[in-house]
């Protein structure tokens, strides 16, 4: 019985009204207790240097797939049925505790969820089992039997609640390594993951799973929360700790990772981010949907370690694109949505104007490697078809311990800007002059640049693109200052070569003729040509 329950029935058997002695207040305060979620069964010394230990003598063990299948009554369940299964908020982790800063709820298994995830409160250094019953749950609608549900089934993940807001959650985990975060607009966005091996590759990619939690008791003096996780997967385990602060408009999660890899991997991904980008204003290839641009993020970008800022818009590839972008020691990589007007989107219902970033912010030197972005083909706004990640330069060995320390930041904006103007939109289209007759083909970009230190209104200043391109010709360049955006609109059109479908690598960035300084951060983009029998000129008659 919940406890709500017992209270509802104790007012119906005195008439309404609750008399409390001592003793009947005893009595309702075991009854709470013992409804509540509680930790049991015998307690474990845990910290860190424990879960790193295990993480790799786990790598020395065969791999087992924590994978089960699932009771009947939840084997086959519809997504709106999955849905509809709530869990008991009165019975969330810490609820009888008002001192803590935070309060953790569980995912049920179903679905596509088949992992069962163990969970553990760790107080005091002691970590207990936090076990599953089937009561803590709620079904209605749902049309499954609890009574045909185990204890001890196991949950499917957790989601975060902080003080102030019960029923908003801040952060959730759920699915092989995935996890999502919000900033201060209450938005969920991108998905971050622990890991990845061997995105990209033609062949199938491995989805490392966190199969256990740990989550330290908070104490109100100190309002952030601590979690570590065990990951594992045929090629690797990893031990992870997660220091979650809710706090400013920006949420941070220090990330602490030690991986022991079971086999030589060929391409690990550190600090994964997960995204969907399926028409913007650069790429409106999906012209059968009513709004104008639906994606979670419009672009990457990255500090490099010799202190360049670069912003790589995304788009939705004609085909599968992987794209490596060298470095040494870098500053920070992030998938952001800098566009956040409304209009540009027109959805009142997935409300993209207001999905966070993940900007990552190595807290260690992580030497030599590439930020590699991965862009898949897709047709389908509800696919994640955009990857970023750290790729080590050197090969990954068996039997080896490999360390990553990194800052995640979920917000609208990254905690550091490029001191230069940033680049605002990305347009493109047929090239050529408006009027006259082409006799050829070309593709136009038209990319915007906002923000100091542009100098809209010195004169004498003469602002000029200074752009590379890997293939073609490039032709009908210029710069000229745009007022509307406080910035500068660059404009150019490529010319790709005949019977060519090759990839065109393009550079571009504003420079001062005085001085030759740079004024704005450097745009990078890929464009593929289309086929030869799709290049129309589109000539005025």
């Amino acid at each position: 019985m919940r406890r709500r329950d017992f209270l509802r029935a104790l007012a119906r058997a005195s008439g309404g009204m609750l008399a409390f002695s001592p003793t009947l207040a005893l009595a309702l305060n075991q009854a709470a207790r013992a409804s509540r979620l509680t930790p049991r069964g015998p307690g474990q010394r845990f910290d860190y240097a424990w879960l790193k230990g295990e993480a790799r003598h786990l790598c020395g063990q065969d791999y087992r797939s924590p994978r089960m299948a699932l009771p009947e009554s939840i084997r086959d369940l519809t997504w709106d049925q999955y849905q509809a299964i709530r869990y008991d908020s009165d019975q969330a982790l810490w609820a009888d505790d008002p001192d803590t800063p935070f309060r953790l709820q569980f995912f049920h298994l179903g679905l596509h969820f088949t992992t069962p995830v163990k969970m553990f409160e760790v107080s005091d250094g002691v970590a207990r089992p936090i076990p599953y019953r089937p009561r803590l749950f709620r079904f209605d609608g749902a049309g499954v039997d609890a009574g045909r549900l185990p204890d001890g089934l196991g949950f499917a993940g957790f989601r975060l609640h902080p003080r102030g807001d019960w029923q908003r959650d801040i952060a959730a985990f759920l699915g092989a390594s995935y996890f999502r975060a919000v900033g201060a607009s209450k938005q969920y966005g991108l998905s971050a993951r622990g890991l990845a091996v061997d995105t990209g590759l033609p062949r199938p990619e491995e989805f490392p799973e966190f199969t256990r939690f740990w989550f330290e008791h908070p104490l109100q003096s100190e309002p952030r929360l601590t979690l570590h996780a065990l990951l594992d997967s045929p090629s690797v385990t990893g031990a992870y700790r997660f220091v979650i602060d809710g706090r400013g408009e920006t949420l941070r999660m220090d990330v602490d990772s030690a991986l022991y890899p079971r086999t030589a991997i060929e391409r690990l991904g550190v600090a994964p981010l997960t995204s969907m980008y399926l028409v913007g204003e650069n790429d409106r290839d999906a012209g059968w949907d009513w709004r104008p641009e639906i994606h979670d993020c419009d672009g990457l970008a990255l500090h490099t370690g010799n202190g360049e800022w670069i912003w790589r818009p995304l788009s939705n590839p004609p085909r599968l694109r992987v794209n490596a972008f060298a470095d040494d020691n870098p500053r920070g990589f992030g998938l952001l949505q800098r566009d956040q007007n409304f209009d540009h989107y027109q959805d009142d219902g997935a409300f993209y104007d207001r999905r966070p970033g993940v900007w990552v912010e190595p807290r260690s030197g992580w030497g030599r490697g590439a930020v590699q972005l991965v862009e898949i083909p897709t047709r389908d706004e509800t696919f994640d078809n955009v990857v970023a990640f750290w790729n080590p330069e050197k090969p990954v060995r068996p039997g080896e311990e490999l360390l990553f320390a990194y800052r995640l930041h979920w917000g609208a904006r990254p905690p550091q800007s490029p001191p230069l103007a940033r680049c605002v939109a990305t347009r493109t289209g047929l090239g050529g002059v408006i009027g006259q007759r082409r006799d050829h083909f070309s593709w136009r970009f038209a990319v915007d640049f906002s923000g100091a230190p542009l100098p809209l209104n010195k004169a004498g200043v003469e602002v000029v693109p200074v752009i590379s391109h890997s293939a073609g010709r490039v032709e009908i360049t210029s710069a000229r200052p745009l007022h509307a955006i406080n910035g500068y609109r660059a404009l150019f059109d490529v010319v790709p070569p005949d019977d060519d479908l090759t990839p065109i690598d393009l550079r571009l960035y504003l420079k001062r003729t005085d001085t030759g300084a740079p004024l704005t951060e450097t745009w990078i983009y890929q464009w593929s040509p289309p086929p030869m029998d799709q290049r129309a000129l589109h000539n005025p008659d």
